[in-house]
Parts: structure tokens; sequence; C-alpha cells
């Protein structure tokens, strides 16, 4: 997406937020400012993190990685505050960095998700960042007014590459939100992308973002991450990005609403699992406790 921009002569700085995977770090739920080390604070819930930002126990961030192949450094931001504190940072790393545009990235097409797909396994992230984006951008509306640029884009690359919803899922999903006057367009990943996805994924560890990677460069046909746990289907699709206006597409983002107002994390997903929605961060406990339990 960065390069996208880049393309159309707009410079971009990339972020992400502190929760890694619960195989990458074994502790549940998202890692708050305090533990963010070796990064450079830009103030309420964001820093710039370097080649070195790690967790307490030495664990490097995703973003510490991207640093490294970018050789610049990468926004870190903070979500256990939930959408609330989330917009806090994003509005802060918008000020501190002088940008107009956020667009909000996410692999797989998950983040569409409406909450009954059986597939789906992390809402709870997506639907904060998607609430504390429109929460932020809100916010810093009236700095860009008569801009003639929107103030957020949701932006869904690798239909179904992280193996949660199908690619007929993402899709179907896609086509609502063009039903709601939201999707802006659709691009195409280049070879030169699809090179830089791979040798980035040296650095940043990564399965689904590799598989968007094997759909540009014309694999078909059918792949597994998460250790054989989830399957993914590989095509020209998982090639293509779509765009979103964040703020038409509200409507059809019925957990990222739920999750909206919330002040930690624990509020969010306590949002998302009134609506019956299991998340990621009832996951990682669920690991955390039986791994504290098979060391006992």
């Amino acid at each position: 997406m960065a390069r996208v921009c880049e393309s159309l002569g707009t410079a971009f700085a990339l972020g992400g937020v502190a929760w890694e995977r619960f195989a990458i770090d074994p502790h549940p739920g998202p890692r708050p400012m305090a533990e963010m080390h070796g990064a450079e604070p830009l103030g309420e819930g964001a820093v710039l993190a370097g080649p070195e930002t790690a967790t307490p126990e030495g664990t490097r961030f995703a973003e510490a990685g991207m640093a490294a192949h970018l050789e610049s450094k990468t926004v870190l931001l903070d979500v256990s505050g939930g959408a609330i504190g989330a917009a806090a940072g994003v509005a802060t790393a918008l000020e501190a960095l002088d940008c107009d545009l956020v667009v909000g990235v996410d692999v797989g097409g998950d983040v569409l998700a409406r909450g009954e797909e059986p597939g789906l396994q992390s809402p709870l992230c997506d639907a904060v960042m998607v609430a504390a984006i429109m929460r932020a951008c809100g916010r810093a509306g009236s700095r860009r007014a008569g801009s003639g640029r929107a103030d957020s884009v949701l932006a869904v690359i690798g239909a179904g590459c992280d193996g949660e919803l199908s690619v007929a899922q993402v899709l179907e999903r896609v086509a609502a939100l063009g039903r709601a006057g939201a999707w802006l367009g659709t691009w195409g990943a280049t070879p030169e992308v699809a090179d830089e996805l791979a040798a980035a994924a040296t650095a940043v560890p990564t399965e689904a973002s590799v598989q968007v990677a094997r759909c540009a460069r014309g694999e078909v046909g059918e792949a597994y991450i998460r250790e054989g746990r989830r399957r993914v289907e590989l095509g020209p699709i998982g090639a293509l990005s779509f765009f979103f206006d964040l703020e038409r597409a509200a409507s059809e983002l019925p957990l990222a609403r739920a999750a909206a107002g919330t002040g930690s994390i624990e509020e969010a997903r306590a949002a998302l699992e009134a609506r019956g929605v299991r998340t990621e961060l009832d996951y990682e406990r669920e690991r955390a406790t039986k791994a504290g339990e098979s060391a006992k």
C-alpha cells in the first residue's frame, strides 16, 4: 500500500500495532507503551520503532523488522487502551509525522467480517483499530478540511490469505461495501512488490503476506499456514487490494461499531463477546493457561 502512495508521488510512514501472534510472543494480548523497549516516544499511545525495538523479554516487534528492512523507523501503536486509547495513538502519529491520510491495511479480509463466519479467529485487533482510525480522523478532520482528500481509507489485500475468511466470503463483503458506496477501487500487486514482500518476510515473521507474494507470482491451488491449521486459496485474487472509504464503510462493519468507545482491550473483547464473537485474546489466554499448567 505504501508503494502505491509512493508511485503517486506521496510520501508515506508505515506503522502497526504492538500485538504479535502468540507463536511469536507468548504473552496474551497487546503490549502497552511501557513494554515497548528501545523505542522513541511520539506522545500518547504511539512510539517510533527502530530495528531493535522489542518486548521486555527481548521479542522483536514486527515493526522493528520492517524498520530494519526499510532502514527507517516505523510507528508502533498501543492498542491496550481499546478504541479510545488507540485513537489517541493514531492522532499522535498524524500530528508528529504531519500526515493527512490514514490507510488502514488488513491482510486476508477478515476486517470486513460480520462476526458469524466460522473461520474468523482474530477479529478484536481489527475492530479496535478500525474504530480508532474513524475516531482519530473525525477529530483531525478540521485540520484537513477542504483538502479534497479522504481522511481515512480502509484497504484489504490478499483475500483469504490469512486462512480465516474464504475468498468467496471476502468478495461477498467487498460487494456489500460496494452497494454501500464505499468501494473506491482495486489495485494489483506488481512483480516488484511481490519481490519486496518476500524480502521483507525474511525480517518480519509472517505467513499471510507471503501468500500475497505467491499469488502475485501466478501460483494457484491450495496452501496451508499456521502449522497446517489454516487453508489458503492461492490465485490472482490474492494479489489484489481493495480500497474503501472508511466513513461510508462503517455501516457494514458491525464489529468496529461494537468496539467504538471502548477504553480498554478487555472492554473491547467483552463488546465482541456480547455479540457471540470469540477473539484472539480469548485464544491467547487459553494457550497461556495451558502452557502454565504444562510447566507445573
